[in-house]
């Protein structure tokens, strides 16, 4: 593979990255590997600025790589179980009104419908034999929904409109064949499709077994807003049809179903919750649980008991096994393990940051997207998960990074003041790795379950690289909160939620002051999301900064409970519930001490933003606004929490951003 290699100084030859570079970068979302190694399908994310959206095209890498599909709305990728269709979701063409699931074969050709729902699909398998496509949409019947339309007109009745999803099967030679034999327009897909189970909840993943006798269901909540547990589980299906019967259930919101290849386990993982036991937000891991039947409590097991990091994504191996990209500090490697009590097997590879890992069913093969700070993100394909060292770089979609100067960083570490190490990036300004005395930005992760690293990043919240282009040394803390570092790192903010990590973030400044790196006279601060709580909390306890930039973060925490899609984790965080945690509301929220900043700040948010309510950027640009601190707020309409719908808005929001950060400094 790359070998690995300290981070060389930039050649001074190479241009710089411009605004424009940046965000032409190509994002992965996906890579799947195919069942006998041999092929990968990888979905690719990138700007259309002509039409204002984010196109996502499939393409597939043999013998080498070829687009597959060209519509720039196709997504989500899965092999066939034989190997010789590729599945897909996708809402093309000005017909749909929904995502729906889509085949196209190996061999390239057009693709053709296999589902034809009045909602979008949430999600779809195939049947062991490749003959037969699982899919779960809203079990709602195109009559119901025109009844309760005639009844409701545009009004919105809040929970009572909420409906859970049904499992349906559609055969894809019948798909195949209604569509050759009638016109597309006649052609009514729905009648060759049979309802197999139906559930209260939404359906987040189906994953038929490798036998072919089961389907798991992995359940979400309706709305997919966080406000209790009940949702979130495991259930299986007969193949051919049965009521779902709940395998696991625990304090958690559950994520990622895999089958081991026996049929006799499904591993998991999981976002947010605990699945040991009592409710808390510890770092994400591995599990597996018996699903052959035989038990009424069927059996759990963690995978690596011992492992102190995060687990960022893992794939079951075609022997037994399990792989893991697994957070450590400031990078993310790949480990992996035989059976749940081994240890992790660090897997030597590169320096960076491994992403999608996906295995191949029948094969020792594994693709995956590697990164770090001087190599932007692309698809590598091994042959050996055990032997990193001959990957191969399948793409290009990145290149120009390449011929540009890219800065260079290193991890810095320091003390808090109640003896607890903490770490984070150093991103230098080309040319200028290991200066002193630079001007300084502080940019802030969001989660808090997240951290900052040795890795590729290229948007709209990931864009110290370009700011360090821009002269800046930037600062990435892994504040108290941040994973990659053990539990009690991540769960020690707890209800502290800004205090306590923002104490760390100002210690973190002030040791990169001393250290003569750091010019306390040119200090900066930012973030989105978390990142923006932070930075709205630290400008009300120090003037140091010349400029603040935020994004998206809450000023007080009883209305954005209220209001946003994680209301669970919020009362968590905060020791309760508003009326149970009226002290620790109060004590956490900037707004009761809005009236000491000094720091021009700027804000944005998206209109439509549900994880952090936009009122909380109206609340925070009024409060600056009628103190006569220099503020500007930015309105992205359309755009909830992720900025995902127009491209323009994430290059307008960086660009404003560093404007205002240099405009700050003279």
């Amino acid at each position: 593979m790359f070998c690995a290699a300290a981070l060389a100084q930039t050649p001074a030859n190479k241009p710089p990255l411009t605004l424009d570079d940046f965000f032409n970068s190509v994002d992965i979302p996906n890579v799947r590997v195919s069942p006998d190694g041999h092929a990968v399908a990888i979905e690719t994310s990138r700007a259309d600025w002509d039409a204002n959206r984010f196109r996502s095209d499939l393409w597939l890498y043999r013998d080498g790589l070829v687009q597959l599909t060209q519509s720039g709305h196709d997504r989500n990728p899965e092999f066939s179980p034989d190997g010789r269709w590729i599945a897909f979701l996708s809402d093309r063409g000005a017909q749909e009104k929904a995502a729906q699931v889509y085949v196209i074969s190996m061999n390239g050709g057009e693709p053709f419908p296999v589902t034809q729902a009045e909602e979008e699909i949430h999600a779809f398998t195939w049947s062991a034999d490749s003959g037969q496509i699982y899919f779960a949409t809203r079990a709602w019947t195109k009559e119901q929904q025109e009844a309760y339309k005639k009844d409701w007109k545009d009004i919105i009745e809040f929970r009572e409109s909420e409906r859970g999803d049904a499992i349906h099967r559609i055969a894809i030679s019948e798909a195949k064949n209604c569509l050759t034999e009638s016109p597309a327009k006649t052609c009514d897909l729905s009648t060759h499709s049979s309802q197999l189970a139906s559930t209260p909840w939404r359906v987040k993943q189906l994953e038929t077994s490798p036998d072919g006798t089961r389907v798991a269901l992995l359940t979400d909540s309706r709305t997919q807003r966080w406000e209790s547990l009940d949702a979130y589980g495991i259930y299986l299906i007969d193949a051919a049809g049965s009521e779902p019967r709940r395998v696991l259930q625990r304090e958690a919101i559950l994520d990622g179903l895999h089958w081991s290849s026996d049929s006799r386990h499904i591993f998991f993982g999981f976002l947010n919750g605990s699945v040991d036991g009592p409710y808390q937000d510890a770092q994400s891991r591995v599990y597996w649980v018996d699903a052959s039947g035989d038990s009424a409590a069927p059996a759990l097991a963690r995978w690596a008991p011992q492992f102190q990091g995060s687990v960022m994504g893992f794939a079951a191996l075609p022997g037994g096994g399990l792989i893991a990209c697994g957070r450590q500090g400031t990078e993310v490697q790949l480990y992996t393990s035989e059976k749940p009590v081994s240890d992790f097997v660090l897997r030597q590879g590169s320096p960076g940051t491994y992403d999608k890992i996906s295995s191949a069913a029948h094969a020792s093969s594994i693709a995956f997207v590697h990164s770090s700070l001087q190599e932007p993100a692309e698809v590598w394909l091994a042959t050996d998960p055990n032997d990193l060292s001959h990957a191969r770089q399948i793409t290009s979609f990145n290149h120009l990074f390449t011929e540009r100067a890219l800065p260079q960083g290193e991890p810095y570490r320091f003390t808090a003041d109640d003896a607890v190490p903490v770490e984070g990036m150093l991103i230098y300004p080309p040319g200028h790795f290991r200066d002193k005395h630079l001007r300084m930005f502080t940019l802030i992760h969001g989660g808090p379950a997240d951290a900052d690293g040795n890795q590729f990043g290229a948007d709209w919240y990931r864009w110290a690289s370009l700011a360090a282009t821009q002269g800046w040394l930037v600062f990435e803390p892994n504040y108290r909160g941040s994973i990659g570092y053990g539990d009690k790192f991540t769960l020690g903010i707890i209800p502290r939620i800004v205090s306590k990590p923002g104490r760390d973030i100002l210690e973190g400044v002030d040791a990169l002051v001393k250290d003569g790196i750091a010019d306390p006279d040119h200090l900066a601060v930012g973030g989105y999301s978390y990142g923006g709580y932070l930075t709205n909390w630290l400008i009300t306890q120090t003037n140091r900064f010349k400029a603040a930039v935020t994004g998206a973060g809450a000023v007080e925490h009883v209305a954005n409970w209220g209001n946003d899609d994680t209301t669970f984790d919020d009362a968590h965080f905060l020791g309760g519930f508003p009326w149970d945690a009226k002290q620790n509301y109060n004590d956490e929220a900037a707004i009761w001490q809005i009236n000491k900043v000094k720091t021009p700040t700027h804000i944005v948010s998206g209109a439509e933003d549900v994880r952090v309510y936009v009122g909380e950027a109206y609340l925070l640009e009024r409060a600056l606004h009628t103190l006569g601190v220099p503020s500007k707020l930015l309105i992205f309409p359309g755009e909830g929490h992720e900025l995902d719908k127009n491209p323009w808005h994430g290059k307008i929001k960086v660009r404003e951003e560093l404007k205002w950060l240099e405009k700050a400094m003279h």
